[in-house]
């Protein structure tokens, strides 16, 4: 049994993590790390886990943490790498899910998250935990950088474009929703979000980097692109609007097709039939993506069409899975159910 510490346990993340891994036969939850709620069952934090898992939340006690196979560190972002070293320093591996370690380059940290990277070293070693584009590199590391929502999203809905050179370099844009879920527990009460849909952090999303870093090595040449993303009043879900100008002319059923072959062997990425499109509905609850596409043919652009659960294929899954593979296990175990639909 891979024994497991989840750090952050409480989290919209932590206990979607929580919720996946004990249904996980390979899977031993021994730590669940909460300040907020330490000394709390995790059930009587969250009771629809009673009679499933009563384990008490704890504070982090690294000579505990040591005795585990890996970590996931569902903490906010810039706390992960105040404790990250020392976790490693254990033999532990680490899952991160904040954006502390997704970067190549510190500087390119730095410069979206306005503070300086405590452990620059570790970013040459850590490995963006995209599981489609850096599985082999995944299978050998002991520190992953777990992608974010919106950055999973428009990465595997723009790739195939970019990998294949039918797509501009230059003006690509992405328009992203989320569902309040994607902004932690702290959100404002549903009262603040219903019946209103709102842009944030116009231009300067740090999701923006992210996407651009991946991009970039996919196309290799140097991405820069709009991303602008919107909450919109539900819990679960992103959907996002990819336009991308086109080398040369090419139908829907072109570009279709190019997306099923290069997604051919991805379980967890499900291209959408010619003339049919995405919902969010379709992918909540579940690890999968789903992504349509078609041709505005009179200004010769795709416009491409990317969902997925936010705290699950956007955070939790996604994490699992990059576990799977470090572990020598199947990609998909624990992980291989339908989406909820209502």
């Amino acid at each position: 049994m891979i024994k497991v510490a989840v750090l952050g346990a409480t989290g919209y993340a932590g206990i979607e993590l929580v919720r996946l891994l004990t249904a996980h036969p390979e899977v031993s939850l021994e730590i669940l790390g909460s300040q907020s709620f330490k000394g709390q069952k995790i059930s009587e934090v969250y009771p629809n886990l009673a009679g499933i898992l009563d384990k008490e939340c704890e504070e982090v006690d690294l000579e505990r943490v040591k005795e585990c196979d890996v970590a996931f560190t569902a903490l906010p972002h810039g706390a992960s790498k105040t404790v990250i070293p020392a976790l490693l320093e254990t033999g532990v591996k680490v899952i991160d899910l904040s954006g502390d370690y997704r970067y190549d380059d510190a500087a390119v940290y730095e410069k979206w998250y306005g503070e300086p990277h405590s452990s620059p070293e570790l970013l040459q070693e850590s490995v963006y935990g995209l599981c489609e584009l850096h599985r082999e590199r995944i299978k050998k590391a002991r520190l992953i950088g777990n992608p974010g929502c919106y950055t999973t999203c428009s990465i595997l809905g723009a790739a195939p474009l970019l990998a294949k050179g039918l797509a501009d370099d230059k003006n690509i844009i992405i328009d992203a929703k989320s569902g309040v879920t994607g902004a932690g527990r702290g959100t404002n009460p549903f009262c603040e979000c219903t019946e209103s849909t709102k842009a944030y952090k116009v231009a300067t999303h740090r999701h923006t980097s992210e996407i651009e870093q991946e991009l970039s090595n996919i196309s290799k040449k140097e991405i820069i692109l709009s991303f602008t993303p919107h909450l919109i009043p539900q819990k679960r879900g992103i959907l996002a609007t990819i336009y991308m100008n086109l080398t040369k002319p090419c139908t829907t059923e072109e570009l279709q097709k190019l997306y099923a072959d290069y997604y051919k062997d991805e379980f967890f990425v499900r291209v959408k039939k010619a003339g049919e499109l995405p919902e969010t509905k379709h992918v909540a609850g579940s690890n999968f993506v789903d992504i349509g596409v078609c041709v505005d043919e009179r200004l010769n652009r795709a416009i491409v069409v990317s969902a997925l659960d936010n705290i699950v294929k956007g955070a939790a899954g996604q994490a699992i899975q990059n576990m799977n593979l470090m572990f020598g296990l199947p990609e998909d175990t624990a992980l291989k159910h339908a989406g909820f639909y209502l």
